[in-house]
């Protein structure tokens, strides 16, 4: 059995595709192909269920799936372990944000990280707080940059406070409370609300907040992204609160500060079992500022 061909399983299981995997991987489909069918034959069984339109791992391919990932996993961390102690960094940086990161800069950051590693290839994706949270306990991300009420701290992860702010109140220009100079929650709990879903951390600060003022507000729309959210105001549809930081200067949008607002902080997560040292190297990076 060779690496290579556990990394195109991987690729397979993950992408759901010969197609997909073999343009992740780089390698034309007919190679892939071979590589797959060769390490089934080599194990006596057949690891994926195929169709011309669908691709699922058999029931002995969910069982050689995780080992598969640790092998990998190991195999990069050792190289990765030795470079490092030759004093190069090599390997790979999966990195999660929030939608609402106002902290640190994250392309820049990762520009920099960039020109000290050159040799490290990283990737970026975008996350809810809880996501991110087991997805960097699973091994799935090494660095996550989480939003959580003020008060709360990740789980499961090591982590480091990076900034903790109070949510401001966002009006529709046109609102009669727009000329004000702040507000409190009190003065907003009969408004209709925009925010992000039910149980979701980018929404429990707010939640957390009119609880523990003895309010109930009505959220009528739910959305994913802080742009949606403020869509939704700029028409007049709903008001909402944010971190000042993400919203633009807009004419149709009114920003106030809010007395007794929400506070959320903002975190840096990253395994507390064993990370790989390109995470060690980021997060001390963005420690040093």
């Amino acid at each position: 059995m060779e690496l290579q061909q556990v990394r195109y399983v991987v690729a397979v299981a993950e992408e759901r595709s010969f197609t997909r995997a073999a343009q992740r991987c780089f390698v034309v489909q007919s190679a892939l192909s071979h590589q797959v069918k060769a390490l089934e034959t080599e194990l006596g069984v057949r690891l994926f269920a195929r169709s011309s339109r669908r691709v699922e791992l058999t029931d002995a391919g969910e069982r050689f799936l995780p080992s598969a990932r640790a092998a990998l996993e190991a195999a990069e961390r050792a190289a990765s372990e030795a470079t490092a102690a030759a004093g190069t960094l090599r390997g790979t940086l999966a990195v999660g944000m929030i939608p609402t990161v106002t902290a640190i800069d994250v392309p820049v950051a990762l520009h920099r990280f960039h020109d000290i590693h050159p040799e490290v290839r990283f990737t970026l994706e975008v996350l809810s707080s809880d996501d991110q949270e087991q997805a960097v306990i699973e091994g799935r991300l090494d660095v996550g940059i989480l939003g959580l009420p003020a008060d709360h701290i990740p789980r499961g992860v090591a982590s480091r406070a990076l900034l903790t702010e109070q949510l401001v109140a966002v009006l529709p220009a046109a609102h009669h409370e727009a000329g004000r100079t702040e507000l409190c929650l009190q003065e907003l709990a009969e408004e209709q609300f925009a925010d992000f879903r039910s149980g979701s951390p980018g929404r429990a600060q707010s939640d957390q907040a009119f609880s523990a003022g003895g309010l109930h507000r009505q959220v009528v729309h739910e959305a994913t992204t802080a742009d949606l959210l403020l869509a939704l105001v700029s028409q007049g549809l709903a008001v909402t609160l944010l971190p000042a930081g993400v919203v633009p200067e807009d004419p149709s949008l009114a920003v106030i500060p809010i007395a007794d607002g929400p506070r959320r902080t903002q975190h840096l997560a990253w395994s507390d079992f064993n990370p790989r040292p390109t995470a060690r190297a980021f997060v001390e990076m963005v420690a040093k500022g």
